[in-house]
């Protein structure tokens, strides 16, 4: 008889192993950290000494020990100081894309399917009829054996056209992603990190992208008085500065990296949680961080309606929610024909992976 068979409930059995359940911790607190092994091993031990987080049998040297023994860390070339591995960096982001896609299932808004089917690799549960030009990939053999055997019985069993039947696939185009990530000091301001956050969902983003749509591409900036291209390894290492908001240079440059992309889907997100208050004329900065000056606004909007002629849709993320910010993302994102979010901390990775993969299921005409 088939049923669920119920068995006596270990307390800690399911969490894993001490190792297991430190290095979760440990991950955390690197990304924290901005990778400073030392800081993130010494929080470690004060909420181990807090919260008796091991006991006798394991403690936090002997984590530390399995950590060297695993590939973890590593002793950098001087042999000074303790460095975290290639393996704790993709550890990072795995964990990171598992946190974002745990609570994305459960949220209800964002389940945005395609209504267009066809030339793709990605299989639906759909079937239908075998029609002329169907390529053989797409017929589904056991559904197409089944319905065979139902037509015509087993005794005098024979495949025609009219048994096949053919697996929809969803029509997917190829994208190309510039994530722009704000490093201003006020990702850091009146005592709320912002940065952690936004580090995490570029860490999420690039391994969903490496994983599941490797075809994609994704480019990563930060900006702050200046804008730079940082690679997906550098992402744990990302730190706040004492940087105003240059969000001229950010958009320059993502429409750069765009432009020689040769994908006809072509994005920016772009996380931010304030205004633009820098730009740049020749080696000289022009600042100013009170209110909304219109020669730094101005220049803002121009970059927009420049994407938006060449096609490129920008995606706002503001982390904060300040009416006269709002007004602002408002009018920038009508001049781009974009899409803004007004974002929570803990809401941000639902809304860009929900936007990301909508996106990309975009019939291009």
């Amino acid at each position: 008889m088939l049923g669920i068979k119920f068995t006596k409930f270990i307390e800690g059995l399911a969490d894993g192993s001490p190792f297991e359940k430190l290095l979760k911790l440990f991950l955390e607190l690197i990304t924290i950290t901005s990778g400073d092994v030392s800081e993130a091993l010494n929080w470690l031990s004060e909420l181990d000494k807090q919260y008796k987080l091991t006991d006798d049998s394991y403690g936090v040297g002997d984590f530390i020990d399995d950590l060297k023994k695993n590939n973890y860390l590593k002793e950098d070339e001087n042999k000074q100081v303790i460095v975290i591995t290639a393996k704790t960096e993709q550890s990072i982001r795995r964990q990171s894309l598992e946190e974002i896609f745990g609570r994305l299932k459960k949220s209800k808004p964002g389940n945005h399917r395609t209504p267009f089917s066809g030339s793709g690799d990605e299989l639906t549960s759909e079937r239908r009829e075998f029609h002329f030009g169907d390529s053989l990939e797409q017929i589904a053999l056991t559904d197409s054996i089944k319905k065979a055997q139902v037509n015509h019985g087993i005794d005098e069993f024979r495949l025609t056209e009219k048994d096949l039947e053919v697996e929809e696939r969803d029509f997917k185009a190829l994208t190309s992603t510039v994530l722009m990530i704000d490093v201003s000091h006020s990702m850091i301001l009146y005592g709320e990190d912002r940065i952690t956050p936004a580090k995490k969902v570029a860490m999420a983003l690039s391994e969903l992208i490496t994983q599941k749509y490797p075809k994609d591409t994704l480019d990563l900036i930060a900006f702050g008085d200046d804008a730079w291209p940082i690679e997906i390894k550098d992402i744990p290492f990302l730190q706040v500065g004492p940087y105003h908001t240059n969000t001229v240079a950010g958009l320059d440059l993502a429409t750069d990296i765009l432009r020689r992309r040769k994908t006809n889907n072509k994005q920016i997100f772009m996380i931010t949680d304030g205004k633009p208050t820098c730009l740049k004329n020749g080696i000289r900065y022009y600042k100013n961080s009170f209110g909304l000056d219109r020669k730094i606004v101005n220049k803002t909007l121009d970059c927009a309606a420049k994407c938006r002629r060449l096609g490129i849709t920008i995606t706002t993320f503001m982390i904060a929610r300040d009416p006269y910010l709002q007004q602002f993302v408002r009018e920038f994102t009508k001049t781009n024909n974009g899409r803004a979010f007004y974002s929570s901390l803990s809401g941000l990775g639902e809304y860009i992976f929900e936007d990301y993969i909508r996106n990309r299921r975009r019939k291009v005409k």
